[in-house]
């Protein structure tokens, strides 16, 4: 599958207008990370969880406006379709790009839960460190267990959670196998399960350039889609699963089934 979206890519018609987009991207892109350092510093403490604009404090409202900023910076056009649940809930989502947090971040800023990797990445990293993300060793059945009694935690404080239960990002053309062990929170939390569908795209298709390509770093695929052309980024919060003791497989199913059906993906 990975070579024929390889191949489908490098087949695509060369496209003219990407120095262009860079020209008029990079600069704009710059000056956006160039803010985000001081915003952060403004925004991420105990004094801006107080102040509120909106409905949102001081602190949420920065997180949602950089995020959503950042998207459209990369040529996206946000779409979303539905409503995130308020309070305290786990959002499931399917994984395509590293641009997946900050896309969820753009509606509703999330306590996510993400490889440990992301933490090393540059201003992406740091702002999802400074955004409460609960970093995750894949592989390590310690990380596991201490990053499911954080989720715990933090949903019994009221706040979202995030997660991308197939355990790592795909090409786009599927969903995979939802690992069921982490709706468990959810029912020792005691707090609903949101799935939601996220799609990179024109036409309700997925376009194969954003996914990561066969071994391809985080700059490759950053300036490849940098210079792409003009999507849409689609978010959709489906109808909740209800939760089912002892039976955290039926949920984890259920809620990969919903996100399937509104993407069109096969099984």
């Amino acid at each position: 599958m990975s070579r024929a979206i390889e191949s489908s890519a490098s087949s695509l018609p060369r496209d003219r207008l990407r120095p262009l987009r860079y020209a008029v991207r990079i600069p704009l892109l710059l000056l956006h990370a160039l803010v985000a350092v001081p915003l952060a510093l403004l925004a991420l403490n105990p004094l801006a969880a107080r102040l509120r604009i909106g409905r949102d404090t001081f602190e949420k409202a920065a997180i949602r406006w950089w995020s959503g900023r950042l998207v459209r910076l990369f040529g996206f056009r946000i779409r979303r379709f539905g409503e995130p649940l308020p309070g305290a809930v786990l959002y499931v989502a399917n994984h395509i790009s590293w641009l997946d947090i900050e896309l969820m971040h753009s509606q509703r800023p999330v306590n996510f839960v993400a490889k440990s990797e992301i933490a090393g990445w540059p201003f992406v990293g740091w702002l999802a460190a400074r955004a409460g993300t609960i970093f995750h060793r894949r592989g390590n059945t310690d990380s596991l267990a201490a990053v499911m009694a954080t989720v715990v935690e933090r949903l019994r404080a009221g706040e979202p959670v995030g997660v991308f239960p197939e355990g790592g990002s795909g090409h786009g053309s599927k969903v995979g196998t939802f690992h069921a062990r982490i709706f468990q929170t959810a029912l020792d939390a005691d707090v609903p399960v949101q799935p939601v569908a996220l799609r990179y795209g024109r036409d309700g298709r997925q376009d194969p350039g954003v996914p990561f390509g066969v071994k391809e770093s985080f700059f490759a695929n950053v300036w490849r889609v940098l210079g792409g052309a003009r999507l849409d980024a689609e978010i959709h919060y489906l109808e909740p699963v209800a939760p089912t003791p002892d039976a955290r497989r039926r949920m984890a199913e259920e809620s990969r089934a919903r996100i399937v059906q509104v993407l069109g993906y096969g099984d």
